[in-house]
């Protein structure tokens, strides 16, 4: 489980090391390329006078800016098709006539959300279309404000689910289940979906996605930008949910004993007796 409060406490030492590294390994690069950079730079504005600027570049793969979400966060809302309440903050799929609602709070870049999902993904898959249950979805992006991982990704792939909600509720399951796949979920401590061109190449595993170019300029212009602030915002209200995954049947959540304490059931077996256990009450 990614906990929201104590990230550290739930590494491994060898995690925690191997982290260590790859964030010196990063400031090496970092400084190194200042120093070109920085010449490169000094001689451009001397012979031309130009100005100097950082843009995000979806085309060449640039990441978003925490500036960038700065901003985001004063523009006007726009809520994706197939969302419910003032703020499009409800994300439910499945039977609207479903007796029971299953909550899942996840954030995008959660390494145990993205085997929750591998592992258990299917059986809520048939579960929804077979109409135990519906599924309410509470996407968070705390991991983005980690000091010890930072980033945007968590918030970039939450405006791309977005937009693929605003293709139909089935292209947001699809592409939610692609991104959490082993081939395309990056380690924690890489914001990989912090860049568009990485979203959009595994939107193209969606059928509904690929190809799409609404879809795909919803992603590049940041359609959905505020509307996943806010989504965060809902999820953060939630004080009860201190880690990702979790989930509740009917507002009860379901839990197995770990490592490190209680956390969601990672195995179909497990998760399908809780369900069960949980709907006979």
């Amino acid at each position: 489980m990614s906990n929201r409060n104590s990230w550290e406490n739930k590494q491994t030492a060898r995690e925690r090391l191997r982290a260590e590294r790859e964030r010196q390994a990063k400031k090496d690069r970092t400084r190194r390329q200042l120093l070109v950079g920085g010449a490169v730079v000094g001689v451009l504005a001397i012979a031309a006078g130009i100005g100097v600027f950082v843009a995000k570049s979806s085309s060449s793969g640039g990441g978003s800016s925490s500036g960038e979400w700065a901003a985001a966060a004063k523009k006007t809302l726009v809520k994706p098709a197939n969302t419910a309440s003032d703020n499009g903050t409800e994300i439910v799929i499945g039977k609207k006539d479903a007796a029971h609602t299953l909550e899942i709070y996840q954030d995008m870049r959660c390494p145990i959300c993205s085997t929750f999902e591998q592992n258990v993904g299917d059986t809520i898959d048939k579960d929804v279309k077979s109409g135990t249950y519906k599924v309410s979805y509470h996407i968070g992006t705390f991991l983005d404000r980690n000091p010890q991982i930072s980033g945007t990704g968590s918030k970039n792939a939450l405006s791309a689910l977005g937009a693929a909600l605003n293709v139909s509720p089935e292209a947001f399951s699809a592409y939610n289940k692609a991104l959490y796949a082993k081939a395309n979920h990056p380690e924690e401590t890489k914001d990989d979906f912090s860049k568009d061109d990485v979203l959009l190449k595994v939107a193209r595993q969606v059928p509904a996605l690929k190809g799409n170019a609404a879809f795909e300029k919803d992603v590049k212009d940041g359609t959905y930008d505020k509307w996943a602030l806010t989504v965060s915002d809902e999820f953060d209200k939630h004080k009860d949910v201190t880690g990702t995954p979790t989930l509740k049947l009917d507002g009860k959540k379901l839990t197995v004993k770990t490592p490190y304490g209680e956390g969601a059931p990672n195995n179909p077996a497990q998760f399908s007796s809780l369900v069960a256990e949980q709907i006979k009450k």
